[in-house]
């Protein structure tokens, strides 16, 4: 009788890469592996890697590193590093980590059980790494993590070339999905019990540029939005040049996609963001979230912010804090900029100080949470309709959801809650990231 065979998958990054191990681990299920917590138990152990920040990648090298204990305890465990590091340092991590079976890229996903079979076969080191997808990657089974939200990938890639970011030479040019294949995906998910659906891609605004089809992200909504088993429909990320009015008006007619925005602006100044190659100017953005709050006046508003890319001056940054008090967000994600080698703003001159880089972040989060209470308090002593998803990971009493707006919501349990069903609360207190109250 052959023995259990269990995967244990560790992921890293982006909601991209946390989709590609559902796919990872709906393809081991098919040649009977069964998923495991304990990588001790494992039989096969995957990494799914992320290299968009260096330092992230030093602790993931040094995870590598540490999976070499438990090949001393089973030499015949399958040890796979995949994913955006693969892509980039195939050679490298193969030469240095000899307990390494498998490097597999990120136009590779769908490959895996050939190469795992391969690998039992053989009992040598298998390398996958295509330099770019030849074509669109083959859907494959899919294991969720959950039962109410999931992921929908409808483009794989990007074309945008930001100059701090190394995505588009790990994910390759952008490549969209076929129209009927995220239907009939989403549809099944709806026919599964899941209530909410998030579709995914580096820029889901230039969705279907790349294909004859005439489709666009606008289309995709419209036909999204007549599923009548999913409730919610929300989708990230967008890059604010390529957002239109089509998308705007398409989004307020639609009964299900939730009225929330992120447009990550990155930068408050013009100069800055020229030199990042964002492909906007401030008054571009300033006139798209006018738009955006006459079509959809109840919409939130949220963003990603970089602080201290090379040549940001003590002016310019200020003209970065004037403009998201100005825009007023809901809520802002901030990061320091790291170096990231490959990318041309590795190279750029006057790269700022790390001491100063801090500085900045942490005057411009006063700032940003400050403004983020304030439009939060403004909902105190209204309803708010919630998908429930599931108990607060800190008070077990207390369950938790989320607003169309993508606002958190807490509330004590009364027992008649089921999880995946809509609610209403009264929000009775206001917190920078969370709201509090007590069901209808």
């Amino acid at each position: 009788m052959e023995q259990d065979k269990y995967y244990y998958i560790e992921t890293f990054g982006c909601q991209m890469n946390l989709n590609d191990s559902e796919r990872l681990a709906g393809q081991l299920r098919t040649i009977g592996y069964q998923a495991t917590e304990v990588a001790e138990q494992a039989s096969l152990i995957l990494l799914n890697t992320c290299c968009v920040r260096e330092s992230a990648e030093k602790r993931i090298y040094g995870r590598i590193g540490d999976m070499k204990r438990h090949k001393l305890v089973n030499p015949n465990i399958i040890i796979g590093v995949v994913g955006c590091m693969a892509q980039q340092d195939k050679e490298k991590i193969l030469k240095k980590f000899s307990h390494v079976n498998l490097v597999m890229g990120t136009h590779n996903i769908h490959q895996l059980v050939e190469l795992v079979e391969k690998i039992v076969q053989n009992s040598e080191p298998v390398m996958a790494v295509w330099d770019e997808a030849e074509r669109l990657a083959p859907d494959v089974p899919t294991v969720r993590q959950g039962n109410i939200s999931a992921w929908v990938p409808i483009t794989y890639g990007c074309n945008n070339f930001c100059t701090y970011c190394i995505v588009p030479y790990v994910r390759g040019r952008e490549r969209s999905r076929p129209l009927a294949d995220i239907i009939a995906e989403i549809k099944q998910l709806g026919t599964d019990g899941f209530k909410e659906i998030t579709l995914l891609g580096q820029n889901v605004n230039s969705y279907g540029k790349d294909s004859k089809s005439n489709v666009d992200f606008a289309d995709l909504l419209q036909a999204v939005d007549q599923i009548e088993t999913i409730e919610r429909i929300r989708y990230m990320t967008s890059h604010p040049r390529d957002m239109n009015n089509r998308v705007i008006d398409t989004i307020k007619q639609s009964k299900k996609v939730c009225q929330h925005f992120h447009l990550p602006i990155q930068s408050g100044s013009d100069a800055i963001l020229e030199q990042m190659n964002r492909g906007y100017t401030t008054a571009y953005y300033r006139q798209l979230v006018d738009n955006i709050r006459q079509a959809v006046p109840n919409a939130s508003l949220t963003t990603d912010l970089i602080v201290g890319f090379p040549g940001e001056s003590e002016e310019y940054f200020i003209e970065t804090l004037e403009f998201i008090k100005s825009i007023k967000y809901d809520a802002a994600y901030t990061f320091l900029y790291s170096e990231r080698s490959g990318t041309p703003a590795a190279k750029y001159p006057n790269q700022v100080p790390l001491a100063t880089k801090k500085a900045r972040l942490n005057q411009l989060m006063a700032v940003q949470n400050q403004i983020s209470l304030d439009i939060n308090k403004q909902l105190v002593g209204h309803s708010v309709e919630v998908l429930v998803e599931g108990p607060s990971k800190s008070d077990e009493n207390k369950l938790m959801g989320r607003t169309r707006t993508n606002k958190i919501v807490l509330w004590e349990k009364k027992g008649t809650e089921k999880i995946g069903e809509l609610v209403n609360v009264n929000i009775a207190t206001a917190q920078t990231w969370v709201l509090k109250g007590h069901l209808t």
